[in-house]
């Protein structure tokens, strides 16, 4: 059994932080771990990390549904459902372009029911869809908080929701199967409020939703937890709120890719209900260098920018 390494958040909620002892790999004559043959189904995975995640799954021969809104290219933001799914064959998986807003229960539900039509099932759901903005009270209005929480909270309840049962099925007749969600741990901090209550209210969220699933569908053989970066991640909305200089002191995709392919991979009944740490968890799977996730090749890990949400007592590793 792993070791599991609890973190002291609050008076009532402890995060933990997952603890996965030794990366399988055929290099070291132990058996190889796949998501070959899996079926993901991945919200808002047109670009950025949900992207990376996609195509980690599509190297090891998965099916990869993109469920996000965006099927023209958007004038700041790269990438669409369409070409999301060229990178997703390309990297040796099968891929399903739907367009979807996550707000709307209609098309969610299609979406759900389009990708059991085309892969028969679904063993993993990645709640990845997310809106930000980092303001205030004051400045945050209704359409912005509707926004927030609509699609990182509510969506991520309700992908839970029409995926959970096709879950079911996927732990049942294959033994496995995981929800996670891209949510902090729930460190109960005023620091973490107090600047953006209403975006920290929607991560929170989704968060609360792992916390809930993992107890809820224990008995089901359903995982469910979340994955979190130590660092900003270089991706197009990080440039948008934190400019240039965030996006040179950030990490890339990749880390949170290569964290959540090593957590989709452990046994569903004996993983679960984690708020795990990008670079802990390949920490734990022997990784010692990880300069080489840098989005500027040779920052020091020290000049590095630090994602909000994080525990005080977070394992350093420099």
């Amino acid at each position: 059994m792993p070791q599991l390494v609890a973190i002291r958040l609050s008076r009532h909620i402890a995060a933990r932080i997952c603890s996965l002892g030794v990366v399988v790999d055929e290099r070291n004559g132990r058996r190889a771990v796949s998501l070959k043959g899996k079926t993901l189904f991945i919200t808002g995975g047109s670009r950025g990390i949900g992207l990376a995640i996609a195509v980690r799954a599509a190297r090891d021969g998965a099916n990869v549904v993109v469920a996000a809104k965006t099927g023209e290219p958007h004038a700041r933001l790269p990438g669409t459902i369409y070409s999301a799914a060229e990178d997703i064959e390309k990297a040796g998986g099968k891929a399903l372009p739907i367009l979807c807003d996550l707000r709307d229960e209609t098309q969610l539900a299609a979406a759900v029911e389009q990708t059991v039509a085309t892969f028969g099932g679904i063993d993993i759901l990645v709640n990845n869809a997310s809106a930000i903005s980092l303001t205030g009270t004051l400045i945050t209005d209704m359409k912005k908080y509707d926004l927030m929480n609509g699609i990182n909270a509510r969506g991520t309840y309700m992908a839970g929701r029409y995926c959970i049962p096709h879950l079911k099925k996927a732990a049942q007749n294959h033994g496995s199967a995981h929800i996670l969600t891209l949510s902090p741990p729930l460190a109960m901090d005023k620091k973490w409020f107090a600047p953006h209550v209403a975006y920290s209210m929607a991560k929170y969220g989704m968060s609360l939703c792992t916390l809930g699933w993992a107890e809820e569908f224990r008995k089901d053989g359903i995982a469910a937890n979340s994955l979190w970066p130590r660092t900003a991640i270089a991706t197009a909305a990080i440039r948008l709120v934190g400019g240039d200089a965030v996006m040179r002191a950030s990490r890339t995709p990749e880390i949170m890719a290569d964290a959540a392919h090593v957590i989709l991979n452990k046994p569903s009944r004996e993983f679960s209900g984690h708020f795990c740490i990008d670079d802990v968890v390949l920490h734990e799977t022997g990784v010692r260098d990880f300069s080489q996730y840098a989005a500027v090749p040779g920052t020091p890990e020290k000049n590095l920018a630090p994602d909000f949400f994080l525990p005080d007592d977070l394992p350093q590793f420099h």
